[in-house]
């Protein structure tokens, strides 16, 4: 569990504040590099820093070099106390990393992030604050966090002929931060249908970038992956990559796949995944409909229900292909 303490959501000065499903209290996220984010999303040296530091892949990509040596090894001693992150959930043991980049893509012993049988009942692909819309506004506004997209940005060219067919439909942003599991999987059973590539950025998924306007999810380096589920059809699975992150690593080899399955993994750096669904093909959660709705994040563990199947709208089907 992220290193955190009890807070008021009115109370500015405990910075991110998000709600803990499991213990039902609001907490306070950690977050690494903090200072910097807000020198360079929050004071006048924007202009100066936010470009070399997250408008090329240069600084992510010298970060992915580090923390893929073996001298990054030191750093994880401190961050894992610095995080409050439980070692004990890893297969590999704690001085058993060969990198930094090792110990933040660690797979879990089987049975740690268990996920619900029941056909119906879709869960969360990772760890995560989980933000949920039951019904969007067309395509025309997906509000997060002050920032507005459109779902015809997120899916991009390679992804017109799908747009009108998510139009009102339902979506969920899971974002990942350092302290997480960074391993993500399937919601449901299914198969993939496409994927893509899209971006060129590496702005940072925290809510500040989000706050200030900057378009981290419509411009940020993603991978595109448009799935058929057994239980209601297409949803769209985006990954999107952010500042640090030095690759998105799809670990899946077979176009179908059951509940649980790994699909892939994050390299170092914060992340996030976007899911979009059909309209009238899910329904989330009561309680992360309503706490969404007053803009509160709800910290949720891979594999818990996050919402259940309802009737699929029939839509057409799109060409196959792969990319």
């Amino acid at each position: 569990m992220p290193h955190s303490t009890t807070a008021s959501p009115s109370d500015s000065r405990q910075g991110i504040l998000v709600h803990d499903r499991r213990s039902g209290v609001m907490v306070q996220e950690h977050v690494l590099g903090d200072r910097l984010l807000k020198l360079a999303y929050g004071s006048p040296l924007k202009p100066l820093l936010a470009w070399p530091l997250f408008g090329t892949a240069l600084c992510s990509r010298l970060l992915g070099w580090y923390a893929n040596t073996a001298h990054s090894r030191r750093k994880i001693a401190s961050t894992t106390e610095q995080l409050g992150i439980d070692l004990n959930e890893c297969v590999t043991p704690p001085n058993g990393f060969a990198s930094f980049n090792d110990f933040f893509c660690r797979r879990l012993k089987p049975g740690q992030r268990p996920f619900a049988a029941e056909e119906t009942i879709l869960c969360s692909p990772a760890d995560c604050r989980l933000t949920v819309w039951q019904k969007l506004k067309s395509d025309a506004c997906i509000p997060v966090k002050g920032a507005h997209f459109m779902i015809t940005e997120l899916l991009g060219a390679p992804g017109a002929d799908l747009a009108e067919s998510f139009s009102y439909g339902s979506l969920c942003v899971c974002r990942l931060c350092p302290a997480d599991y960074h391993r993500y999987h399937y919601p449901a059973d299914g198969k993939e249908i496409r994927r893509w590539h899209l971006g060129n950025r590496w702005h940072s998924v925290n809510p500040l970038a989000l706050a200030r306007n900057i378009r981290v999810f419509t411009t940020n380096v993603r991978e595109v992956t448009i799935l058929d589920l057994d239980a209601i059809g297409h949803a769209a699975f985006i990954e999107v990559g952010a500042f640090g992150v030095a690759a998105i690593t799809q670990t899946h080899t077979s176009s179908t796949f059951r509940k649980g399955d790994e699909k892939g993994f994050f390299s170092f750096g914060g992340s996030t995944i976007i899911m979009i669904f059909q309209p009238g093909s899910i329904q989330f959660d009561h309680d992360l409909v309503e706490l969404s709705s007053q803009g509160i994040e709800t910290l949720v563990k891979a594999g818990e229900p996050i919402a259940t199947a309802e009737m699929p709208k029939s839509t057409p089907q799109p060409a196959q292909k792969q990319a």
